[in-house]
């Protein structure tokens, strides 16, 4: 799908992973080994998996030999890394450091797979970080990983087509089904958000625009609510609209259905910004999802990000958290580098948002604001891949089925009841 696909693939997925073992993998890693590297100082393994933006596995490989503390060695992992890395921690090959998508998983956690790095942050740096990512990586109050960049989704939509149409961007659920029936003719429909209707990537918007959440603060089930219940009907009313684009060439990740003019509003991915940009110039605006009512809930906006984590394996994990605080703690122009230079990202941290100058004005600013304002992780710690499979088809029968929520969310309950009683335990 062309640069970025990697980076959105954290977005796409949910945030569903979970450790697992996988057959057939064995000490191959291409890791050296870790100890003394030449010059007496320490050698360290690095893992990233294979980002599709140009340029940014020689970034990353300039960030390692510009270390001065240890020998560092970056592995580029294609395939299936999400697996092969939590394959990996399971043996005594593992890479010192690796990044993840979301943190490490509450099976890593759990397992004592992972080192609590909450002391490379003090009060300040802390507070410097977008909160919603922080909290993902975190577990009993100690942070287990250092976010390292930032993508999110939010809606887009044509300035000069809800002017022709006399629609104002809406605010609430109601007002954008509305908005989408009002701009859906024979030539254009009028929202997308992917083929699938939304089963993929609303299924977060749809809590939060209630007021709700996946889960509560006290890790139990968050919707059993009638605003659940009000949100997911409005998701079905969509589909049936008529108004919905349904089998678009591309999908949501991608700006083509927006840019070719098949719809006039698009949920979609920040990295579409400049592409979408190209296309329309200034004719174009950005807004989270919006709440449920006037009443009911908030806007929101799905936050990602791969983030930094130290192996407990490690054969040095002193030297591995040092160099994760140097990188992606201490070496702000690096961590600027990485969102801005290599396709299109807001840096993990509000000071570094200031300083980036893609993001200084327009809807890209509107976005950064959007993030600290309105975002959400993708899902919490504890809502583990069972539990969102359950979601997902719950999910997918209501919106394309018309299957009542109340009947399916009562299922959902008992599934993810379950196995939070499993992780808790």
């Amino acid at each position: 799908m062309g640069a970025g696909v990697t980076r959105r693939r954290l977005l796409a997925m949910g945030g569903a992973l979970a450790a697992m073992a996988v057959d057939g993998c064995g000490s191959n890693t291409g890791r050296e080994s870790s100890g003394s590297a030449s010059g007496g100082k320490p050698a360290l393994a690095q893992w990233y998996h294979q980002y599709g933006e140009a340029g940014t596995q020689q970034a990353v490989d300039r960030y390692a030999k510009e270390y001065p503390d240890a020998t560092v060695t970056v592995q580029w992992s294609p395939g299936d890394y999400d697996k092969k890395t939590a394959a990996t921690l399971l043996t005594d090959q593992g890479p010192d450091v690796f990044e993840y998508v979301n943190g490490p998983t509450i099976d890593m956690i759990k397992g004592n797979q992972v080192v609590d790095l909450t002391d490379l942050l003090d009060d300040a740096t802390k507070a410097d970080f977008t909160p919603s990512l922080l909290a993902r990586c975190t577990y009993q109050g100690k942070l287990y990983a250092i976010p390292q960049v930032t993508d999110m989704q939010l809606l887009v939509y044509r300035k000069s087509l809800l002017s022709a149409a006399g629609v104002q961007p809406p605010q609430t659920v109601d007002e954008l089904l509305a908005a989408a029936k009002t701009l859906t003719n024979d030539k254009v429909k009028g929202l997308f958000v992917g083929n699938d209707g939304g089963v993929s990537i609303l299924g977060g918007p749809a809590l939060w625009s209630a007021g709700l959440d996946y889960l509560t603060e006290d890790n139990q089930f968050g919707f059993d609510d009638p605003a659940a219940v009000e949100s997911l009907r409005k998701l079905r009313e969509l589909f049936t609209s008529k108004s919905l684009l349904l089998g678009a060439p591309t999908d949501w990740s991608d700006p083509s259905a927006f840019t070719q003019g098949l719809t006039a509003m698009q949920f979609t991915g920040l990295w579409t910004l400049p592409a979408i940009q190209k296309a329309f110039g200034d004719d174009f605006g950005v807004l989270p999802w919006p709440k449920l009512s006037a009443t009911t809930g908030a806007p929101s906006v799905p936050v990602g990000a791969f983030s930094s984590v130290v192996n407990a394996k490690s054969k040095d994990v002193d030297a591995a958290k040092k160099f994760v605080r140097w990188l992606w703690v201490d070496q702000t122009d690096k961590q600027l580098d990485f969102a801005q230079s290599y396709g299109f990202h807001i840096p993990a941290r509000k000071s570094l948002a200031v300083r980036a100058e893609k993001l200084q004005e327009g809807p890209a600013a509107d976005a950064v604001r959007f993030v600290n304002e309105n975002g959400h992780a993708q899902t919490p710690l504890l809502w583990s891949p069972k539990s969102g499979t359950a979601y997902s088809d719950a999910l997918n029968r209501i919106i394309r089925s018309g299957s009542d929520p109340a009947t399916e969310l009562k299922a959902v309950k008992s599934v993810v009841e379950s196995e939070l009683k499993r992780i808790t335990g």
